[in-house]
């Protein structure tokens, strides 16, 4: 293995780097460093997060710039304001021996003005989110005229954030012959489209295998029923005793609502998610990155660039919708070399999506058999006894205490001491377990069920809303999530073109009925019945006839709907008022310069009351 110096870098980085404690270059350095030293070269560095990226480019661009030069000669765009500001500090770090070079950070959530004010004193290497650094351009107070290097750092998430347009506006201000560096922990075809149009016979860096997962983590997953999701998830975090890891959620009410079950149960929890202000997501991250939480809730978009040391573990309260998500997920420990644990509490239904997951990360996960209660007791008593062998006296200030504690216990033997202090540390937990039933495991062999009924343990709704409304999967959960308070397990769904059919668990099926119910879209009341039988587009439903599809006229907005509870009496028009066609009553909107509504053919047109 070579060293940092016979990669070729320079003594002001080098003792910098030596500081901090790199001994060796990791493998990805190893590759990309002496390349990068090159002229004219182009690089696509496909790695795993955590992995030094951050060095493998850092250290060569820094090496090449022109201190002399106060203008912006490198450009590092990445996703998030906390992988920014991780960035600029970690290449701050590296130029420390560097006289006079500046690096500066420009993200959304802080004063442009401050950011224009350093900028105009001058800057070397601009490290910038695309929705800033795109305003910045637009105010005309950075020029990236005389830019070098730019680097895409965490590709593929910035183009599933929906940074394409932006990346493309930003590449086309840079010169032609700047080189480009792009780093990914996957190659989506997205990113190929991009090395094809801004790169020049790029050379490709692959460290293990294209879209491969760490080797160092453990990929494990529980299938538990879908009522036992949160009862798993508390076993799981009682019997790693010294866990310290991030929670991944699908939206950003189940987060909430995870993290403050986790905290009313007495877990050292808290959440982070796009509803926080700024303010609050700084201050959340800065108490998990000093250790005073133990576990963050989180969804993928909020924890997009987080880059905290020493995780352990990386919780999926169910899988995510992209393959690629997954990847970054479990990427966020096992970090440097180190080991990690990547666990998924899974219902039956996701059981496909592991199989998928494992062809991308070439690795099969393993099946975790749920603790028992006594397991997780006795778990968590070793620890505390490791705790204990391992404390730190200090005897000098305990020293004049001792005595009258000595006295106070005189009476206790070491064996009754023993058996109080674990009972003052542990009543709580044994006294939880005791009577606490064990999760039941679930047959992975799927039992096959007739079509049109419901999953054991769910109900089966029918939905007066489809396809024709532009309906779909992920608008049907917003809709029980906007209407429905608390959280709701949503299990099978399917769309069809004028209605729809999704299950919910069984106890909590009356409740979603009662308050679908009472909302509407866009003027349109939302129906929602127990399934009684399977119905297909075109047949006769128990209790009436399915809506024949409609042609022409307005469906619903679910491209952004608004779901809103029914006020007082609706306002519709007299049978006597409503247009003889349809045809005519778009007329007639266009001409009084109204929304356009649809309205059903006048003779079977029914004012409801």
């Amino acid at each position: 293995m070579k060293t940092f110096e016979e990669l070729g870098v320079a003594a002001p980085i080098l003792k910098a780097i030596q500081e901090m404690g790199y001994e060796s270059p990791m493998p990805v350095q190893e590759e990309v460093i002496p390349f990068l030293l090159g002229e004219d070269n182009d690089v696509i560095a496909l790695a795993q997060t955590g992995t030094g990226k951050t060095a493998a480019y850092g250290l060569p661009i820094l090496q090449k710039i022109d201190v002399e030069a106060c203008y912006p000669q490198a450009l590092v765009l990445c996703p998030t304001r906390e992988l920014c500001l991780q960035i600029a500090d970690d290449l701050n770090d590296y130029s420390k021996y560097m006289e006079h070079l500046r690096v500066q950070p420009v993200y959304g959530g802080s004063s442009i003005e401050s950011q224009i004010k350093a900028l105009k004193r001058g800057v070397h290497v601009v490290v910038a989110t695309p929705g800033r650094l795109i305003d910045l351009m637009n105010r005309k107070t950075v020029d990236l005229g005389a830019v070098k290097n730019v680097i895409l750092d965490e590709a593929d998430e910035m183009l599933n954030m929906g940074f394409t347009d932006s990346i493309n506006e930003i590449l086309a201000a840079v010169p032609e012959t700047r080189n480009m560096l792009l780093f990914s922990a996957t190659m989506p075809k997205e990113i190929a489209a991009i090395t094809k149009k801004y790169m020049r016979d790029p050379k490709e860096i692959v460290i293990g295998v294209k879209n491969e997962g760490n080797k160092n983590i453990r990929d494990i997953y529980y299938m538990v029923r879908a009522q036992d999701k949160y009862l798993a998830l508390k076993r799981i975090a009682d019997y790693y005793p010294n866990i310290y890891g991030i929670i991944f959620c699908r939206t950003r009410k189940e987060t909430q609502e995870i993290a403050d079950k986790l905290i009313q149960d007495g877990y050292n929890a808290d959440s982070l998610h796009g509803e926080l202000s700024q303010a609050q997501r700084d201050y959340v991250m800065q108490k998990f990155r000093i250790k005073n939480l133990q576990l963050l809730v989180a969804t993928d978009v909020a924890a997009r660039g987080l880059d905290v040391d020493d995780l352990t573990h990386v919780i999926n309260y169910g899988l995510p919708d992209e393959i690629e998500s997954y990847t970054h997920r479990r990427g966020r420990t096992g970090r440097a070399g180190k080991t990690g644990i990547s666990i998924s509490i899974c219902h039956i239904r996701e059981k496909s999506k592991i199989k998928q997951i494992e062809r991308v990360i070439n690795k099969q996960f393993e099946k975790g058999v749920m603790p028992t209660g006594e397991q997780i007791c006795e778990k968590q008593l070793f620890n505390l006894v490791d705790q204990i062998e391992k404390v730190k006296v200090n005897e000098e200030e305990i020293a004049g205490l001792m005595p009258s504690i000595y006295r106070k216990l005189e009476w206790l033997d070491k064996e009754d001491i023993i058996k109080r202090m674990v009972s003052l540390e542990f009543n709580r937990m044994i006294d939880y377990y005791k009577d606490a039933d064990d999760i039941e495991e679930v047959d992975e062999k799927r039992p096959k069920r007739v079509k049109g009924e419901a999953e054991a343990g769910y109900t089966r709704l029918f939905l007066n809303f489809g396809k024709t409304d532009t309906l779909s999967v992920p608008d049907l959960i917003e809709l029980v999530n906007r209407c429905v308070p608390g959280h709701v397990q949503i299990g099978r769904i399917d769309l069809h073109d004028n209605f729809s059919f999704f299950e919910v668990v069984e106890e909590e099926a009356q409740r979603v009925i009662d308050q679908m119910n009472g909302f509407e879209v866009d003027g349109r009341r939302i129906h929602v019945e127990v399934s009684q039988a399977r119905v297909e587009p075109g047949e006769k439903r128990k209790g009436g006839k399915a809506r024949k599809e409609r042609k022409g006229g307005r469906a619903a907005g679910f491209g952004g709907f608004k779901a809103k509870r029914e006020g007082g009496k609706r306002k519709e028009k007299r049978r006597d008022e409503a247009p003889k066609s349809r045809k005519e009553g778009k007329k007639a909107d266009k001409k009084e310069g109204k929304k356009k509504k649809f309205y059903e053919d006048a003779p079977g047109y029914k004012k409801r009351k």
